[in-house]
């Protein structure tokens, strides 16, 4: 156990000094190569975010008309549609919208970045690259961090979106006595200013997390071919732990604001 930790105290610290390196690179060159680097960013919102539509969509859907759907059927059943606003804002807009959202996005471009990176390195180059004077910090990393922590921004909105359209229609089949005005009401009575800060900030870290851990493994160390595989799978898994554990953190943040 001990062991565990100590391995685990030292990744972290490897993973917040290359997070802190890639803000000081995005704070200090974001201008540069503007030609270069910023068509870069867009090509990985359109790959990490554009291209998920159809997923989320999917995933959205089915949401909404299992469990939301469900959920306000049986709340309006007991007679408590008064709380039905309040379920769907704590379960949606501040659980599982962002957290699914940035699994996908993670199962998508997380694993892809993973995997490209890791390769790179293998091949040489990530050396090439620096002995031409560039800076791989600006040019691989940045665009990536940049365009996940958006994609992720935007999917999530997108999602919470359809799940909550869903769930209303689901509703409607089951004959729930409950008019769109009085369900939309109550979803925007139960919303509060705190709610979009706070839900744009969890986006926005969730996809700095799966860009950063990503890139920190494909690039961080020299790797061989046949270890990119396992190195991919370490990022998946830490990427994961660090949402979850960003999640729990704004959990405890809700309570107070």
């Amino acid at each position: 156990m001990g062991d565990w930790v100590i391995r685990f105290c030292g990744v972290l610290h490897e993973l917040v000094a290359f997070a802190m390196i890639t803000l000081g690179v995005t704070l200090t060159k974001f201008g540069r190569s503007k030609r270069v680097v910023h068509p870069l960013i867009i090509d990985h919102i359109w790959s990490a975010g554009v291209r998920l539509f159809p997923m989320v969509s999917f995933i959205g859907i089915v949401l909404g008309l299992v469990i939301i759907g469900q959920t306000v059927a049986l709340l309006t059943r007991f007679g408590a549609q008064e709380y039905i606003g309040i379920v769907m804002i704590t379960i949606v807009v501040r659980e599982l919208g962002p957290l699914l959202t940035a699994i996908l996005v993670l199962a998508r471009s997380g694993t892809t970045n993973a995997v490209e990176l890791g390769t790179a390195r293998a091949l040489g180059e990530i050396e090439a690259l620096e002995s031409l004077g560039i800076d791989p910090i600006h040019y691989l990393v940045m665009p990536r961090v940049l365009g996940l922590s958006a994609a992720v921004f935007c999917l999530t909105t997108y999602f919470i979106l359809i799940a909550t359209a869903c769930g209303y229609v689901f509703a409607f089949l089951q004959d729930v006595p409950l008019t769109p005005s009085a369900y939309f009401n109550q979803l925007g009575d139960a919303l509060r200013w705190q709610d979009f800060v706070l839900l744009a900030l969890k986006t926005w870290l969730f996809g700095a997390i799966i860009a950063v851990v990503n890139c920190y493994h494909g690039l961080a160390r020299p790797l061989k071919i046949e270890h990119v595989s396992q190195v991919t799978a370490s990022a998946v898994v830490q990427s994961v732990i660090g949402c979850v554990l960003v999640d729990a953190l704004f959990l405890i943040g809700y309570l107070f604001v």
